[in-house]
């Protein structure tokens, strides 16, 4: 039985015992109820005052019997209580010095500022991948869904340095901010990349024309999600098909097709080779749709291009053809 059904039967037993007392003294010694009820009170309290009335041999012993039973009852109320007090308290800290552990933990993480609409679909992402990620909430009632959904979270204000220090910006690897607010987004932008200035920060911008500013406070990626949603929408009835075909290869719906971007490093087969000879249309099944390299991103590359270290393969295939890829370009 756990702590609170404890209290729960214990604070029963003690309102049966309290209605028994009162009904025995009506029934014996003929008092009113209020009279019954008033002694059957100080009884169980012990607290030592006189009698309503004098009572008489049958009273008395149903007296004892109350004290016995009255005592042991309030004395187990009172230790239920407190150990249910003393035990949530300690696993309250328990808990926060094991979120603590696991945060001081975290390396190459992403720190998530909001945890609202935009904030919570971007945690379900990241999960999916998986990626790690902490976020920041000062929200009550956002902080208790972030409980339930069980992800890494600290209760604190985004813009104090000591929040952000908490969850780990000087080890991050990047800062999404999607709070409401412009306002605060560019505070958030402004501390974080005055305590890590090589930070990788994209922003949430509610507003037109906030863009500009959230850029200037140091963001990397500003994006608009009535923007984007404006143009899907668009996009949606003037090119359906082709809004259908990216559904299927980035949604994350959709087991079978991936669209992902695979970093090429040194030492890895392909570097030297170029799309024909490296084999990955004929052996993979997979089709590279862009090849990104010195921020300059080459879309639909001929069959001639040359693999090099430090170029990221834009990759459209089946999700273990995709995994093979990435061992081939990690050299693993």
């Amino acid at each position: 039985m756990d702590s609170l059904k404890k209290i729960r039967y214990s604070l029963l037993t003690l309102a049966t015992l309290v209605s028994a007392g009162t009904f025995g003294y009506v029934v014996i010694e003929k008092w009113s109820p209020f009279e019954a009820l008033y002694m059957t009170i100080i009884t169980l309290a012990t607290v030592g005052y006189s009698e309503v009335h004098n009572l008489s041999d049958n009273g008395k012993i149903f007296t004892i019997m109350l004290i016995v039973f009255g005592v042991g009852t309030i004395a187990y109320t009172i230790g239920t209580m407190l150990q249910f007090m003393v035990e949530g308290q300690l696993l309250q800290l328990l808990g926060r010095k094991k979120v603590q552990k696991r945060i001081s933990r975290l390396k190459g993480h992403y720190i998530i500022c909001g945890y609202g609409r935009i904030g919570r679909k971007i945690c379900r992402e990241f999960a999916t991948q998986p990626v790690p990620f902490i976020v920041v909430e000062n929200d009550p009632q956002r902080c208790r869904i972030l409980e339930e959904d069980g992800y890494l979270y600290i209760d604190g204000d985004a813009t104090r340095d000591e929040v952000l220090e908490q969850a780990g910006i000087n080890q991050a690897k990047g800062l999404v901010t999607v709070v409401t607010s412009d306002s605060a987004n560019v505070f958030i932008i402004l501390t974080a990349r005055g305590i890590n200035p090589n930070l990788f920060i994209m922003a949430r911008a509610s507003e037109e024309g906030s863009e500009v500013k959230l850029m200037r406070a140091g963001a990397n990626k500003v994006i608009s999600p009535y923007t984007i949603g404006a143009s899907r929408m668009a996009q949606a009835v003037l090119r359906p098909l082709v809004v259908d075909f990216i559904d299927i290869a980035i949604g994350q719906d959709n087991i079978e097709l991936k669209m992902e971007e695979i970093p090429v490093l040194k030492g890895s087969t392909l570097v030297g080779k170029d799309l024909v000879q490296s084999a990955i249309r004929q052996e993979l099944d997979l089709i590279i749709v862009g090849i990104k390299h010195d921020e300059q991103m080459m879309f639909n590359p001929s069959a001639k291009t040359i693999i090099e270290a430090g170029h990221v393969l834009i990759a459209l295939g089946k999700n273990q053809d995709i995994q093979k890829l990435e061992s081939i370009a990690a050299n693993k």
